[in-house]
């Protein structure tokens, strides 16, 4: 049975793939800022699971509370991200922090505390990275979001150099609207609509987007399927998206 500590995992992508894990097997320590949210989640993990608050300052304390919990953490998922919609002009000086306070060095953090249990279980980490970073062309207002992944995927490349005894996998997840309730995603919650109805046609004609959506479902067994992987198998890119809605090249 594996230990796993899936970070963010009080809602959206990181609640369905935390509580999607507890239930195919996996022991799950859940990490996130909402306790109610968290201790909701753990409860439909199933009987193994545990809920950790947690946020930035207190994520060393939460990681060695998991391990103490598990007795020792295989596996680490780290799910947070933001993404404000804003162009790159107006975006000011504390939305860039706070975007890389989560999406990088959020990840950074936890990655440190984790590193002593991972490399002792010769473990796996996998981060939700997306489309909008290094993997294809920039999402016009999404640009802050995307700088941040592609930092998050050079992150996850030097956390490899530096342990390859632990498997590092950068996970490319996109067009994936989550689950029902609290599993669905809330990443679009705070966007200026009259800017998303200018930016998706961009998105759709510079190729930003395949076409379909990815069922949550299948994102949780790509999920589980990394974690399977012993780590002397080298994953460092994994790209699991909608397929494209274009017809077959040859009906």
């Amino acid at each position: 049975m594996s230990r796993t500590v899936v970070v963010g995992a009080s809602s959206g992508l990181g609640r369905c793939i935390g509580v999607g894990l507890g239930q195919r097997g996996d022991q799950v320590a859940l990490l996130a800022r909402r306790r109610e949210r968290i201790e909701a989640a753990a409860k439909e993990a199933g009987p193994g699971a545990i809920a950790l608050e947690s946020d930035e300052a207190s994520c060393r304390k939460a990681i060695s509370d998991a391990a103490d919990a598990l007795g020792g953490i295989d596996n680490l998922v780290y799910t947070p991200g933001v993404g404000p919609l804003v162009r790159m002009i107006d975006t000011d000086a504390e939305t860039w922090r706070r975007v890389f306070d989560t999406n990088v060095i959020g990840a950074a953090l936890v990655t440190a505390a984790a590193v002593p249990h991972l490399a002792a279980a010769a473990g796996t980490a996998v981060y939700l990275s997306s489309p909008a970073g290094t993997f294809g062309p920039p999402w016009p207002g999404l640009g802050a979001y995307g700088v941040s992944k592609a930092a998050l995927e050079r992150l996850v490349e030097t956390w490899r150099a530096e342990h390859p005894n632990i498997g590092f996998t950068c996970l490319i997840a996109g067009e994936c609207t989550g689950g029902e309730g609290d599993g669905q995603t809330g990443f679009n919650i705070g966007w200026d609509m009259e800017l998303a109805r200018k930016a998706h046609p961009l998105w759709t004609s510079r190729g930003c987007m395949p076409g379909k959506l990815m069922p949550v479902e299948d994102l949780v067994e790509v999920v589980h399927l990394i974690l399977r992987t012993d780590a002397a198998t080298s994953m460092p890119v994994v790209v699991a998206r909608g397929a494209p809605a274009s017809p077959p090249a040859f009906a």
